[in-house]
């Protein structure tokens, strides 16, 4: 049984809140929503569409700017200033896509070819859903933000502490494509640098997949693993010595992807379980197919608990490798980003679990078994309370949905029941005073 989304507010936030949601309109989420997937952000090349944003929500009344980390990569952000006498929160929503939308660069990985809905182009089908590259995941996220912070604004709603609205550029598990002389453009850079900057606030909502209040999430850490074997030639195979590097590498990856199910089931706790795999293969010469490599190198994707440290993960990963029956086999921790937490008692998860409560008409539901990783893990790491909420994926479509098809459909339904429990946490939140929030646990 759902609710009206207004139940546990006192009459005058009900009053504001519901001034607000006047301004939210499933037209204006289009535009919106539209605006942004036209325009592309591959991680590393964010500048164009941070304008973008950032010149909508100056439109809007926000006092909004472009944050350039180089000539390619840009962060957004936009304050609505408070009196100063309550808590500032942050809406803060990631921009750069998972794929880039060229066939230059996302084939033959992605499969056969590129569909309609991998390529940056919004299209409207149904009157309701909205496809094209990072419609839900990303863009119909920080649409919704978007949202909220001109509703906000319209609404002309008397802040004690200042809203900020911000959307990160390298938010997604990437390190820089080709043609980039910085590698570090993704992994939450931009998060990072907003905060280095100065853009910091008591309290953030980070917008990403999932209907539910998340407050502890995975990190990661990445492996190269190295597999050695003997460059040896085809014609001598049966003369010489024959030690196939890649042969090899492939009992390796078994063993490994074995091995992940038992690592998950050890370190399932709170809402998540990490997982890990095997995400690419190197080694070999592809233009000249006679002769084997001295060496084959596998990368590694190992999510880790909030608990479990990289160097933790480290050991129990190097641990798992000497199970094999080879002694030569190397591997390096070549990232690592803690997972992290936030206390559930404190005063975020408890504003936007109400206001999920008063949306469905019951109690939280929590949903476990979580290994994806966010920019969450950069706010919560620099002392930012921070919980997770967002929208489910779409599973009315007249299409299958698949992984990416997940990340590049959204409703225009669920993104306007998002944006107004965004609007209903920020009122909460920056009309309070800061008395009001002493002693509430990080």
């Amino acid at each position: 049984m759902s609710g009206d989304g207004l139940v546990g507010l006192d009459e005058r936030r009900a009053g504001w809140v519901t001034e607000a949601w006047r301004h939210v309109t499933g037209d204006r989420l289009r535009e919106l929503i539209t605006g942004l997937v036209d325009i592309p952000s591959p991680t590393g090349d964010e500048g164009p569409l941070a304008t973008h944003i950032a010149g909508t929500l100056n439109a809007a009344g926000c006092r909004a700017e472009v944050q350039s980390l180089d000539d390619r990569q840009a962060n957004a952000w936009a304050r609505l200033d408070g009196d100063g006498t309550g808590p500032d929160l942050m809406l803060y929503a990631p921009i750069d896509t998972l794929t880039v939308g060229e066939e230059s660069e996302d084939l033959p990985w992605i499969g056969p070819e590129l569909r309609a809905d991998m390529r940056p182009h919004a299209t409207v089908v149904d009157g309701d859903l909205v496809t094209g590259l990072g419609a839900s995941n990303p863009k119909g996220h920080a649409a919704c933000v978007m949202m909220a912070a001109e509703a906000v604004a319209r609404a002309g709603i008397p802040l004690g502490g200042d809203l900020v609205t911000a959307f990160g550029a390298g938010g997604m598990p990437t390190n820089a494509r080709p043609g980039n002389p910085r590698l570090n453009t993704g992994q939450g850079v931009g998060c990072s640098f907003l905060l280095e900057q100065g853009v910091w606030t008591d309290y953030a909502v980070i917008a990403k997949p999932g209907w539910t209040v998340s407050w502890d999430e995975v990190g990661l850490a990445w492996f190269e693993v190295t597999v050695p074997g003997t460059h040896t030639y085809v014609g001598s195979r049966h003369r010489l010595p024959y030690d196939n590097a890649i042969a090899r590498a492939g009992e390796v990856a078994r063993h490994l992807e074995e091995w992940f199910v038992e690592y998950a089931d050890r370190h399932t706790d709170g809402t998540v379980a990490p997982q890990g795999i095997v995400s690419s293969i190197r080694g070999g010469w592809p233009r000249m197919a006679a002769v084997t490599p001295a060496t084959c190198t596998l990368r590694v994707d190992l999510r880790i608990g909030p608990d479990t440290t990289p160097m933790q993960a480290k050991r129990e990963f190097l641990a798992a490798l000497d199970k094999l029956p080879w002694n030569d086999i190397t591997a390096e921790m070549i990232l690592a980003i803690p997972g992290t937490r936030t206390d559930p008692d404190n005063w975020i998860f408890r504003s936007t679990a109400a206001g999920w409560e008063a949306f469905e008409g019951r109690a939280h539901e929590v949903i476990r078994g979580n290994s994806g990783a966010t920019d969450a893990n950069i706010l919560r790491g620099r002392g930012i309370p921070t919980v997770r909420v967002g929208m489910p994926k779409v599973t009315d479509a007249p299409f299958e949905i698949d992984f990416a098809r997940g990340m590049n459909t959204v409703s225009l339904r669920a993104m306007e029941r998002l944006t107004r429990l965004l609007i209903r946490t920020a009122v909460d939140t920056v009309t309070r005073s800061h008395a009001e929030m002493e002693g509430d646990p990080a």
